[in-house]
């Protein structure tokens, strides 16, 4: 009977001695640098694996009672793939609840106001932490890829900055940034000031767009808006130099002529009249607030004030108009004449 008890308490004590060490084990700091280390785990990879990764590395001591402990847990196979960044301090117990709950490192990538889908597109296929998965003919193939129900991808993407784990598609992005866009659309659409000359909310987004490019402060943008809405319920031709730079493509060197000026394209407003045929830039929140409630006013026209601070003189007749540009032409030929103008 003694010895019976003996033996229970002999192996109760072991059973803790081991517990007291595993615990020990798992509080115990790994291995890292103070500039920390990059642990990326692929989809598939065991824990045991990673342990081995870690060992390699000279991060983490006993590899197989990290993987053994992870087993008899039951938190082995919940390990989540992704890029891990472990900080000094981190332990081997604080370590199996990062991956077991996926806190991965994020990456991001900031779409700018005012780009076109080619310079979202471009940015995205030279992002090193993107998975690269499309493979275009054109422009228009984004339609099918993503299921988009527009005549051309141009203008549907909210810019914004977006955070995602490395490995993430480009189409996974691509998506994101097109609900997001199409739900600021909705919002703007449906706060929109009354009796809007604009038919429907692509023709809002194709607006915006044009707004977006004409200036790039958020405080005239309304304004802006507000000579092109009028200029439509006119009849008026929008005459809006991005317009026609847009249809130029690859073909535009910086120089807009007036041959340019001239020769009729889809997206050349000053020979046809009303909106181009689709957005010819990716707008901002800002541009599509400006589209929904533009300025009133009776201002027909606008041009640069040249101040270099990138604002505009907007005038009401052709003759006000006529002598604002005259004005500044007067302004950009004394800046030369300074060797100010850059």
């Amino acid at each position: 009977m003694k010895q019976g008890l003996i033996g229970v308490l002999i192996v109760a004590l072991a059973l803790s001695s081991t517990y007291l060490w595993l615990q020990d084990y798992l509080a115990t700091p790994l291995k890292i640098a103070p500039d920390g280390y990059t642990l990326i785990i692929e989809r598939g990879n065991s824990l045991r694996g990673v342990a081995k990764q870690l060992a390699r590395h000279d991060v983490l001591q006993s590899p197989a009672i990290f993987a053994g402990y992870g087993r008899i847990s039951g938190l082995a196979g919940r390990i989540q793939a992704g890029e891990y960044v472990l900080e000094t301090g981190t332990t081997p117990g604080s370590l199996l609840d990062t991956l077991v709950k996926g806190r991965v490192k994020l990456h991001s990538i900031t779409i700018i106001e005012g780009w076109t889908v080619a310079e979202l597109l471009e940015a995205l296929a030279n992002h090193p932490a993107i998975s690269h998965t499309l493979e275009l003919n054109s422009l228009v193939d984004l339609n099918n890829i993503l299921g988009l129900d527009y005549p051309h991808p141009e203008g549907l993407f909210f810019p914004d900055t977006y955070h995602f784990p490395r490995g993430t598609t480009d189409v996974e992005l691509l998506r994101q940034s097109h609900e997001l866009l199409i739900e600021r659309l909705n919002l703007a659409w449906s706060g929109r000031e009354p009796h809007t000359v604009l038919g429907n909310p692509y023709e809002g987004l194709i607006l915006a767009s044009i707004v977006e490019r004409e200036t790039a402060l958020s405080a005239e943008r309304s304004q802006v808006a507000g000579v092109f809405i009028r200029r439509l319920e006119q009849g008026m031709r929008l005459q809006t130099d991005p317009t026609v730079i847009y249809g130029l493509g690859e073909s535009f060197d910086g120089n807009l002529t007036h041959h340019h000026l001239k020769t009729d394209s889809p997206y050349n407003t000053y020979v046809r009249r009303g909106l181009p045929p689709t957005p010819i830039a990716l707008p901002g929140e800002s541009a599509l607030q400006a589209m929904a409630h533009p300025a009133p006013g009776g201002a027909l026209y606008f041009v640069a004030t040249g101040n270099g601070d990138g604002s505009h003189y907007f005038t009401a007749t052709l003759e006000e108009h006529n002598a604002a540009v005259a004005r500044y032409l007067a302004m950009l030929k004394q800046q030369r004449g300074q060797g100010t103008l850059r």
